[in-house]
């Protein structure tokens, strides 16, 4: 009679998830996540074809955590300011996973950073006041996304502190500036 399963793959991806948050991908490996687990490393082998499939699947939970839960969760009642203040927001209370999955380097093909600029503009598209700019929309979205990373890294390594009223007041006169003709549009065109 075969043995039951007493180790899910929920589990281990959950577990997978603590190592990456807590380590980055430098110590995602089948020991790490097992010890995490207290468990061999069998478990993982069984559920996962190898770690690249374990890694994959985890990314693809948080690429849907990321979408669905994270980045489109209502602030303010506007999504574009909501966009940015979530990202800030992860930015400062999950420092590693933020750093893992946006600052280094992808092995897996899939970019978060361009996930979620892809995200931005289709916000940006969907706001009705920018369907008269659809022709600007990337370059709004590469200024608008410069400004909202740039604030993500300087709370997150705490160079600055700030609260959630004054990094909307920042986000929304971005915004302002960037759709008002003559702004800070005009230079990253240039780009």
């Amino acid at each position: 009679m075969a043995r039951k399963k007493t180790i899910t793959r929920d589990q281990i991806l959950d577990a997978a998830y603590e190592v990456v948050a807590k380590e980055g991908f430098s110590k995602f490996t089948a020991r790490n996540i097992a010890a995490t687990m207290k468990c061999s490393t069998q478990p993982i082998y069984l559920e996962f074809k190898n770690m690249e499939d374990l890694k994959h699947s985890l990314l693809t939970e948080i690429f849907d955590n990321l979408s669905a839960k994270i980045l489109p969760k209502e602030r303010t009642g506007a999504p574009l300011v909501d966009l940015g203040l979530n990202y800030i927001e992860f930015a400062n209370q999950q420092k590693q996973l933020y750093k893992t999955l946006f600052l280094e380097e992808d092995e897996d093909g899939r970019s978060i950073p361009q996930f979620s600029y892809d995200l931005l503009i289709d916000l940006l598209q969907e706001d009705p006041d920018y369907q008269e700019k659809k022709s600007d929309l990337k370059v709004i979205a590469a200024a608008y996304w410069t400004v909202v990373s740039g604030l993500a890294n300087l709370v997150s390594s705490e160079v600055i502190q700030t609260n959630e009223k004054q990094l909307t007041a920042v986000l929304k006169e971005t915004l302002a500036n960037l759709s008002s003709k003559g702004s800070l549009s005009q230079v990253f065109a240039k780009l």
